[in-house]
């Protein structure tokens, strides 16, 4: 029952994946990356004013979901394309089932001893709804419904314009669409 509850959860992020593809680029504001704010999960501001005309993946985590093993498959991202002008950016956040209730030590801690994640992470964060961090509020103004968070995992790609690409279910974890789109984004100018 519970392999087929995840086929299901899968099928459907795909197909949501596949509707979000569809829309046009017309209309989506670029981000200024110099006027986020956000703090590491170390202490201290990440400098995201450095992540201009770079893309970004953005990724909401939790350590205590079902899909928390995706931290392997981000790490191995982020280990791949770091020196291609990628940045994988965890934003911890407990939205969803409250699978995040750890301090920023605590998951610090995990993130780094159980998957040797080294690539960036921000301060925990509510990534949904009124309360978001203005990232995310900017995310979904750029997605619309269907392409805001609404699990753990769910990953944004953002173009080294500044722009929304696409973004990516939870349920879909790291495949070949998602690598497609991340060599695309690298591949073109800002």
């Amino acid at each position: 029952m519970k392999i087929v509850r995840m086929l299901v959860f899968a099928a459907v992020g795909a197909l949501l994946s596949a509707v979000g593809s569809a829309w046009a680029q017309a209309g989506r504001q670029p981000i200024d990356w110099s006027a986020v704010s956000l703090d590491s999960i170390g202490g201290g501001p990440l400098p995201t004013a450095d992540y201009r005309g770079r893309v970004v993946l953005l990724v909401n985590t939790a350590s205590l979901c079902g899909f928390t093993g995706q931290y392997l498959s981000l790490q191995e991202i982020w280990r791949h394309y770091k020196d291609r002008d990628l940045i994988v950016l965890g934003v911890p956040s407990n939205d969803f089932g409250g699978q995040e209730p750890g301090t920023s030590e605590e998951i610090k801690r995990f993130c780094e001893s159980t998957f040797d994640v080294t690539f960036p992470m921000a301060d925990k964060q509510v990534v949904s709804g009124p309360d978001a961090h203005p990232l995310y509020r900017w995310a979904a103004e750029q997605t619309g419904k269907l392409g805001t968070p609404s699990w753990n995992f769910h990953k944004i790609l953002i173009g080294r314009d500044g722009r929304v690409i696409d973004w990516f279910s939870a349920a879909g974890g790291i495949g070949p669409k998602l690598e497609r789109a991340i060599e695309a984004a690298l591949a073109a100018s800002p």
